[in-house]
């Protein structure tokens, strides 16, 4: 599965606390191919992960500040990825 997210608000001068925690659980979660900017993020793995580090993801970024989380998640085909 791939998950792509942002968290608001936004900041331009500097990260804020929400998108340092999104960051944070997306790299503990063991997620494969995880890219993170500014602007979007994203990150693959197994259903399992990808569903445990959304939960995390929610209610961390949530608890930290954010007064929004936009988030896709998207079943990647099993050849494209090794488990789905």
């Amino acid at each position: 599965m791939r998950v792509e997210f942002t968290t608001e608000p936004f900041d331009l001068d500097e990260a804020p606390r929400h998108a340092v925690v999104a960051r944070e659980v997306v790299q503990a979660a063991g997620l494969d191919a995880v890219d993170v900017g500014p602007f979007g993020n994203t990150a693959e793995g197994g259903a399992e992960q990808v569903i445990a580090a959304v939960q995390d993801l929610l209610r961390d970024t949530l608890r930290a500040g954010a007064t929004r989380v936009s988030l896709q998640v998207n079943v990647v085909p099993a050849d494209a990825e090794g488990e789905a």
